[in-house]
C-alpha cells in the first residue's frame, strides 16, 4: 500500500504515527490528536515545513499508525516508541538508568532505611532522587553512625542473636526478644520519626524533637541516653551546614534549565525537595536545529518522566509555553495535580535563571576544543587522519566453525554506547575461517549504516592480526566511507625466529608491514585493549549462548513435520529418544496426529544419529 493510500484510510482519531525511511529504518515517531489531519499537514503542496521536517519527509518511504483512546495514551505509546526505535529525527535522550532513591520501609513494624532504584506502590516512603548518586550515600552513611535504625533485611517475625552494631550502640536490636516491648516499640517509632524529618530537611522540628527528650532523660537522671541525643543534635547541626538550601517555601519541584546552540542544545535539571537542591544532571542533545523551544521542551519532558519517577507537585519550564496534555499525563502518574508551567514568581525566576546559567557552562563543556589527551595519543599512535572519537572494534567467534557469530561495540565520549552494539550471525562462511568473518562483519556492519552516516565510527578496531584486518579492507572497500581502520593482536609469551616481537600487544596499519607495538602501561594502550576485550567479551557471549541453545535442542526438533505437539506427543509414549528409535513403525503411526509419511521420516532421521544425540529429548 502506497503513502497516499495510506493518507486516505488514515482515521481521524488520536494516535501516534512512524514515519519510515529506507529499509523500514523508522526515522521519527509523532503523535496527534487527529492523525488524518496531522498526517496530511506533512505531504500536502502548499504545507509550510521547516527546513528539518522538509528533509524528513524527503527521506520518508513509508508510514504507519497505532490509533489510541486519547492523547494521554498516544503520549505515552510515544514515548516507549521512541525510546525503543531511536529515530533520527526525534530528540533522544541517552539515559536509560534508574536513578537512586532511599527507601523507608514504614510499611514494616520495624522499620529500615535502603537504597533503590524503583519506585512500587508498596506504603514504603521515598526519598529523591539523588543524582549524582555520591550525597545520597553520604546521607545514609550518616544516618547508619547516628540514628539507630536497622540495616539489615532479615525477617523478623521471629527473634534471634543482635549483631555486631547493636554492641556499637548503632541500632536497638528489634531483631532480639528482649527488645520489643511497647516502650521499645516506640523509642524505634521516634527513631525512624527522626530519620525521615532528617532527610525531608525538617531541622527546626527535628532539632526541637532532639532537645526535649535530651531534656526529658535529663530530668530522669538517664545521662547516657541524654549525651547520646546531645552527639546527635551536634552532628546534625555540622551535617546541615553542608546542605545546598536555597528557600524552603520552593518545597518541591523539578527545575529545567536550557541553552541552544546551532545544531545542539544542553538541559539542566534542578531536582528540589523541601527547599534544598538533593541533585542535579545535564543533558547533551544533538541535532536540534529546526526545533523550536516549545516543541523541544515537551519531548523532554515525556521522555524523560517516561521512566519511573517520583514526581513532584512542580516542574518549571525553561519556556512559557502551555503543555496542557504532558501536564494531565504527570498529573495521572502522580496521582495529583502536577503544574507543569513556566517561573511564576520572582523566587522561581531565580531557580530557573540558576538551572539556565548551569545549562549554558554544561553546553560549553560539551562543546570545548579540547581534545581527550588519551585521544589524542592514539591519533598519533596509528597515524590517523583525526582524533578518533567515535571507535568501534569488530570481532568474531566460533568452534570449529560451529555458531560463527560476529559482533561490533562503539565506544564514544568515555563509555561503551550500549544501544549501538550490533551481533551478527555468519551466513556467508563455511568452516574455519576468521579472515572472512571479520571480512563479512565489517561489511554488513558499513553497509547498515551507509544510509545514516551520522554513527558513522571514525576508527575501526578489528580484533586479530595482518590477515583480518585485509579481509576487513577488502569487505570495506565498495562501500567508499570515510573510516580509518586498525587491527590489534594480543601479546604472545614468545619471540619467533625471525626476531619479530610478540610480547607485546600490537597494532596493524593498512599499507605497513611493520605493526605498532603498545607500550604496557600507557593510557592509550589500555584504551585500546579495554575496547578490544569488551567486543571479544560480547562476541563471546553471543556464541555461547547459541552453543548453548543448540545443544539443548532435540533431535526432533530437525525433523521436517515433527513440531512440538507431535514431539511431546511421542515423548511421552516412548519415553526417550532410544525408545523411539526401538519402537515398531505402526506404534509411531498409532499416535494421534501422526501418518505413514512423517513416520517413516521420524525412523529414517533417527537411525542415521549418532550414538551421542540419543540421550537427548
Amino acid at each position: 500500500m502506497n503513502i497516499k493510500k495510506k493518507l486516505e484510510q488514515a482515521p481521524s482519531s488520536p494516535g501516534i504515527y512512524i514515519m519510515k525511511g529506507v529499509k523500514e529504518r523508522v526515522i521519527y515517531v509523532g503523535k496527534a490528536k487527529n492523525l488524518k489531519n496531522r498526517l496530511r499537514s506533512y505531504f500536502q503542496d502548499s504545507a509550510s515545513l521547516d527546513a528539518r521536517k522538509a528533509k524528513m519527509v524527503r527521506e520518508v518511504r513509508d508510514l504507519d499508525y497505532i490509533v489510541t483512546k486519547n492523547e494521554l495514551e498516544a503520549l505515552a505509546l510515544e514515548a516507549n516508541f521512541i525510546k525503543r526505535s531511536k529515530p533520527p529525527y526525534n530528540i533522544i535522550l541517552r539515559d536509560d538508568k534508574n536513578y537512586p532513591y532511599l527507601k523507608l520501609t514504614v510499611n514494616e513494624k520495624w522499620p529500615r532505611l535502603e537504597v533503590a532504584r524503583r519506585i512500587e506502590k508498596d506504603g514504603a516512603l521515598y526519598f529523591g532522587p539523588y543524582i549524582p548518586s555520591g550525597a545520597m550515600w553520604e546521607m545514609l552513611r550518616f544516618i547508619r553512625r547516628n540514628f539507630p535504625i536497622r540495616i539489615c533485611k532479615y525477617n523478623l517475625d521471629k527473634p534471634f542473636r543482635p549483631c555486631v552494631r547493636h554492641q556499637m550502640e548503632r541500632c536497638l536490636a528489634p531483631c532480639s526478644d528482649t527488645r520489643r516491648s511497647p516502650a521499645d516499640g516506640e523509642r524505634y517509632a521516634e527513631i525512624v520519626d527522626e530519620v525521615r524529618a532528617f532527610i525531608q530537611g525538617e531541622k527546626r522540628g527535628l532539632l526541637t524533637s532532639l532537645q526535649n527528650r535530651m531534656q526529658i532523660y535529663s530530668d530522669k537522671l538517664e545521662f547516657e541516653d541524654a549525651a547520646r541525643i546531645r552527639d546527635r543534635l551536634k552532628a546534625l547541626e555540622k551535617a546541615w551546614e553542608s546542605q545546598s538550601v536555597i528557600a524552603p517555601e520552593l518545597g518541591d519541584m523539578d527545575v529545567l534549565g536550557l541553552y541552544r546552540g546551532k545544531e545542539e542544545a544542553s538541559v539542566f535539571m534542578l531536582f528540589i525537595r523541601n527547599g534544598m537542591v538533593i541533585g542535579q544532571k545535564d543533558f547533551f542533545l544533538k541535532n536540534t536545529g529546526g526545533i523550536e523551544d516549545g516543541e523541544l521542551a515537551a519531548s523532554f519532558v515525556e521522555q524523560f518522566y517516561s521512566k519511573e519517577l517520583l514526581l513532584p507537585l512542580r516542574i518549571i519550564l525553561p519556556v512559557n509555553v502551555q503543555l496542557p496534555t504532558q501536564q494531565e499525563w504527570l498529573s495521572k502518574k502522580r496521582g495529583d495535580a502536577v503544574r507543569l508551567a513556566y517561573a511564576m514568581n520572582e523566587l522561581e525566576g531565580r531557580v530557573l535563571k540558576m538551572a539556565d546559567d548551569n545549562a549554558f557552562y554544561a553546553f560549553n563543556r560539551h562543546k570545548e576544543i579540547k581534545v581527550d589527551e588519551t585521544l589524542l595519543k592514539i591519533k598519533e599512535l596509528l597515524n590517523l587522519s583525526r582524533v578518533p572519537k567515535r571507535i568501534g572494534a569488530v570481532d568474531a567467534s566460533n568452534i570449529s566453525g560451529s555458531e560463527a557469530v560476529g559482533a561490533l561495540v562503539v565506544y564514544e565520549d568515555g563509555k561503551f554506547i550500549k544501544d549501538d552494539y550490533r551481533l551478527f550471525k555468519i551466513k556467508t562462511v563455511e568452516g574455519i575461517d576468521d579472515f572472512a568473518m571479520i571480512g563479512e562483519v565489517a561489511g554488513r556492519y558499513l553497509k547498515s549504516l551507509s544510509d545514516d552516516k551520522s554513527k558513522l565510527p571514525d576508527l575501526i578496531l578489528i580484533d586479530g592480526g595482518r590477515g583480518q584486518l585485509e579481509s576487513a579492507l577488502k569487505a570495506m572497500r565498495p562501500f567508499e566511507l570515510p573510516v580509518e581502520t586498525a587491527a590489534i593482536a594480543k601479546a604472545k609469551p614468545r619471540e619467533k625466529p625471525s626476531g619479530v616481537r610478540t610480547d607485546l600487544d600490537r597494532i596493524y596499519l593498512p599499507g605497513k608491514r611493520a605493526p605498532v607495538y603498545l607500550e604496557p602501561f600507557e593510557a592509550s594502550t589500555h584504551l585500546l585493549q579495554k575496547i578490544r576485550d569488551e567486543v571479544h567479551r560480547f562476541a563471546i557471549s553471543y556464541h555461547k549462548k547459541l552453543r548453548t541453545k543448540r545443544t539443548l535442542e532435540s533431535p526432533l526438533e530437525k525433523i521436517k513435520g515433527i513440531g512440538k505437539t507431535r514431539r511431546l506427543a511421542l515423548l511421552k509414549r516412548f519415553g526417550s529418544i532410544d525408545g523411539i528409535r526401538k519402537a515398531s513403525l505402526d506404534e509411531i503411526i498409532s499416535l494421534k496426529g501422526m501418518n505413514k509419511k512423517v513416520a517413516m521420516i521420524v525412523k529414517e532421521t533417527l537411525g542415521s544419529l549418532s550414538p551421542s544425540l540419543e540421550k537427548r529429548g
